[in-house]
């Protein structure tokens, strides 16, 4: 029989690595900036990150590589995984040059392998004492950790919700190789193959990470069980998660959800960045949409209240957020970070009567002209309309009431009177108003918005709470020139105490940055 070189010359390197740390050599490591999230000491429901770099012997370090197969049910599954693999390949390949036992695991597919040195090193693993007993499949311990911060109930395919699971798989990927030494199995000969040989250190990558990274034999809850030191490499995964369930985010935030409850619970994390020595992979989709939050007025308090919004509301489901501010003097006209505008995919405005510099204007001028969302909060009416007339139009936008948002701004009734909201006619189905009570009473003062354009959507309407007032527009969106607008003239601080208006707002920006609404 040919001898298998490729065994030989692994069997050489074993051989001549063993014989240099006989001799007094040291065996190569892997330095690890390991990442976990323990309870903040003052809040329990809080949570802090802890960073922590590990330095392992690599020849007790194993690569576990979970479920990377050659096609899946779900196209965009499949398509990730394609992605991911010459990354996972370039990983464990320079893993293995350094002793790092690799064990390829895609379930289901033992019989491709029947014949490969791999399975049959796998199978040859001699049964040892676990140190609680193990299991084929590992399910969710309530008692150890909560459930999952995703809805997965439909089987996760993002961009397919009417794809009909099925075993669409018959081998791993084959952008990823598979040396005659490294390991295949898809049970527990892994946790085996490690106790033969003196691997307590596990590096786990692969797919999915809410599934069977966490639930299979050689995945995350069987090995921290057994006692191993566990680390998921964070940028080496996916979800199957669908951006139409709970909670409602993009499909790439949902797999952070799931990484930072493994942190949470597990395991800590590190990126591909430690062994390749380059920047973590990101998959070439996940583009996070980013918001500017223009603030500049002296009467709501939205310096205050617009940002504890932004960290409770859109940060966690993840934005990217920028602000753009001006000191409350009415007079200063010197924006800070205006240039955000310039990447901006929403802009939310709450300004008061304010000129700005040229180029700002042309920033501006230009996210409309490129139909990008706009969100206007109550004084966004007359932003940019201040009350020197004699102010240049190069530094002031008089129109943009009429021009963007839709309505004419018309003053406002008397200040100190509170607003009731309804409703308006045909808007009670509205999913902008999922959530949101059919009727409220706001602490902002009626404004008089008139002459609404013939492409706004009107949503809620309000009087005065003493019925002293017409029937004014409240809240409204507007699709003039393909662009997404919603503004609503509420806003004061009071109202940010209210569960409806909260709701009103956030909707407003799901609905501008076309995300989806979450149910009521």
């Amino acid at each position: 029989m040919r001898p298998c070189w490729n065994t030989v010359g692994s069997l050489l390197r074993f051989l001549l690595l063993a014989w240099i740390g006989a001799v007094g050599g040291q065996s190569e490591t892997i330095t690890l900036h390991t990442l976990r999230r323990v309870p903040a000491p003052a809040n329990t429901n809080e949570w802090q990150t802890i960073e922590h770099p590990v330095t392992w012997d690599a020849q007790r370090t194993a690569m576990v590589l979970c479920d990377l197969w050659d096609a899946h049910w779900c196209p965009d599954a499949n398509a990730r995984v394609a992605e991911l693999a010459p990354r996972v390949n370039a990983v464990i390949s320079n893993a293995r040059s350094i002793g790092v036992f690799i064990i390829h695991c895609p379930s289901d597919t033992m019989t491709f392998y029947k014949d490969h040195p791999g399975r049959r090193l796998a199978q040859a693993a001699p049964e040892t004492k676990p140190r609680v007993p193990l299991k084929p499949w590992c399910a969710r311990d309530p008692q150890r950790e909560p459930p999952l911060p995703i809805d997965d109930s439909d089987e996760g395919c993002d961009g397919c919700p009417d794809c009909k699971p099925h075993r669409a798989w018959s081998r791993q990927h084959p952008a990823i190789t598979i040396a005659d030494a490294d390991a295949i199995t898809d049970s527990a000969e892994a946790y085996h193959l490690m106790r033969q040989r003196g691997i307590t250190n596990v590096i786990v990558m692969g797919v999915h990470v809410n599934m069977c990274v966490l639930g299979r034999p050689f995945g995350i809850r069987q090995m921290v069980a057994q006692g191993q030191n566990v680390v998921l490499l964070r940028d080496l995964t996916d979800a199957m998660y669908n951006h139409r369930s709970r909670p409602w985010v993009s499909h790439f935030r949902g797999t952070e959800l799931v990484i930072e409850h493994i942190e949470k619970y597990w395991c800590p994390t590190a990126t591909s960045a430690d062994l390749l020595g380059d920047e973590p992979f990101r998959f070439k989709d996940d583009i996070r949409k980013r918001i500017v939050l223009l603030i500049a007025e002296n009467e709501y308090r939205t310096w205050e209240t617009l940002p504890a919004f932004a960290t409770r509301e859109l940060a966690w489901r993840g934005y990217t957020i920028d602000f753009v501010t001006a000191s409350q003097r009415t007079d200063d006209f010197d924006f800070q970070n205006w240039t955000a505008i310039l990447d901006a995919d929403l802009l939310v405005i709450s300004a008061r009567r304010r000129a700005v510099p040229e180029p700002m204007l042309d920033a501006l001028r230009a996210h409309v002209a490129a139909a990008k969302p706009v969100v206007g909060l109550r004084t966004a009416s007359h932003a940019f309309d201040p009350g020197d007339k004699s102010l240049p139009e190069d530094r002031t936008w008089r129109r943009f009431d009429r021009e963007i948002l839709g309505a004419q701004y018309q003053n406002h009734y008397g200040s100190g009177s509170k607003t009731v909201v309804r409703r308006a006619p045909g808007a009670a189905n509205h999913p902008l108003l999922n959530g949101v009570n059919p009727e409220f009473q706001s602490a902002s003062s009626l404004y008089r918005s008139r002459h609404p354009a013939s492409t706004v959507t009107l949503l809620l309407e309000g009087q005065t709470e003493n019925g002293q007032s017409e029937t004014e527009p409240v809240a409204w969106i507007n699709l003039a020139s393909n662009r997404r607008v919603f503004y609503t003239s509420l806003g004061s601080p009071g109202d940010f105490d209210n569960p409806s208006f909260r709701r009103l707002l956030l909707n407003g920006i799901l609905w501008a940055l076309d995300d989806v609404i979450p149910p009521p």
